[in-house]
Parts: C-alpha cells; structure tokens; sequence
C-alpha cells in the first residue's frame, strides 16, 4: 500500500466524533477521526513497513502519525528517522505514544531517550522520559543499566513538580514503569513514588494523572513485578 492509498482508506472510517476524542485526548489539527480500532485493521493487513511507516508520518496527520507508529519496523529506524520524528511531533497523542514505541524497539532507544530528556521542548522531554517507561517495560532486567535507572528515579524525585505539564504527567508514568516492570529495583521505585506524593497537571477532559502509589499497588495485586511486555505498541 502506499500512503495515499492509507489516507483514502482512514478517511472512510473517520467521523466527526471520534476526532472531537482524540483531540481531547492530545491529537492536533490536522485530525480526521479515526477509531484505533480501526487502524489496527490497517496495522493488521500491512505488519511492518519501514517506508510507509515513514510516508504516513510526514502527512502531518494525527492519525496517519498513529498509525505510523504501530507498522513502523523499528529495527529498521535510524537516529536520523527517529530525530525527525520527534521533531515533527506536536500533540502528546504522538510524542507520548508513536515515537516512544518506536524508539524503544529500535537500536537507539535509550541514547535517543537521554537526549530527549534534556530537551527544553515539552514535547520533545515528554517522548524521552516515555521512551524509558517503554524501554523498562519491555527489555530484561539483564539488559537495563539499573544504575542509571536509580539517577532517573533520584531526579525525578527532585525536579518533577518543577517540570512543564505533560513532562511531569510521563516523569509519573517512569516512576510506575520501574516498579512494576523492573524486579530489583520495585521497592526503590515504590519508595520514591511515595517521597514525590501528589503530583498536580492540568489535563483536558476527564483525564486524570495516576497516583503512582495507588497504581503501582493495584498492579502488583493483578499481576507480577517484572513481568515484561512483549511490546510497548498498544
């Protein structure tokens, strides 16, 4: 399939309600309206496609970004790749979720991670602290730097009611990733969420930020510590 070909496809399954919800939920104009759903129908047909992934991407359409993000072949993405698509993205619906799957599955992700952490951007520091989230969630413990993940902790602790919205809203969400996806380090991570306590963003609709304390509580009563995800891309 090409790109054209995908647009004319999601443009049949778009309506004015849905885009009303996914731009209360972070997407930004241009927005057709599609059901995540109904990408997956696309995602289903067309499993991995490097190119296209890319094509879709540089519509500048919100969806079409989404999308971009569940067929990407990350193996297959450079920094270069990845660099341009966090520069392009302009809504938390993509930073948050497109780039961070991507990143983390692909070779560069925790560099492209630590470099997007130090970003004055909001968005661009958002992608980075959830591109880590997607990276505990996902790779053995073996394979994490777990004292570098201990610095990440200590500075969230200290400078997340500092941080701009949405950094504040993914710093919470590192927190969480580390203790339930990361064993040896779940009652440090369980600790600090504890320390930071109450952490206040301002978010559109009926969004709420997860107390981390709570959350983390009710994982571990549902699932194991440490179970890892098969893939960050939902």
């Amino acid at each position: 399939m090409t790109a054209k070909e995908v647009i004319a496809e999601l443009k049949t399954f778009a309506n004015e309600q849905t885009r009303k919800t996914l731009m209360t939920h972070g997407a930004k104009e241009p927005c057709l309206g599609v059901k995540i759903e109904d990408m997956k129908k696309i995602q289903k047909r067309v499993k991995m496609d490097y190119q296209l992934a890319l094509d879709l991407y540089d519509t500048g359409i919100a969806d079409a970004m989404y999308l971009a993000g569940l067929i990407a072949d990350d193996a297959k993405m450079t920094k270069k790749d990845l660099q341009k698509w966090v520069d392009a993205a302009d809504s938390p619906w993509v930073a948050e979720y497109a780039v961070p799957w991507v990143a983390s599955g692909s070779p560069h992700g925790r560099e492209m991670a630590l470099k997007w952490m130090k970003s004055r951007q909001e968005t661009v520091a958002a992608a980075g602290w959830q591109t880590y989230s997607s990276l505990v969630a996902t790779k053995d413990d073996a394979e994490l730097d777990l004292t570098e993940i201990k610095s990440l902790l200590q500075r969230a602790a200290e400078t997340i009611h500092d941080q701009p919205n949405r950094v504040k809203y993914v710093m919470n969400g590192f927190v969480i990733a580390v203790a339930c996806y990361v064993k040896p380090l779940h009652k440090l991570a369980a600790d600090t969420a504890r320390d930071i306590g109450k952490v206040s963003v301002d978010l559109v609709g009926s969004c709420k930020i997860p107390s981390a304390p709570e959350y983390i509580k009710k994982f571990a009563a549902r699932s194991p510590i440490g179970k890892k995800r098969k893939s960050a891309k939902c």
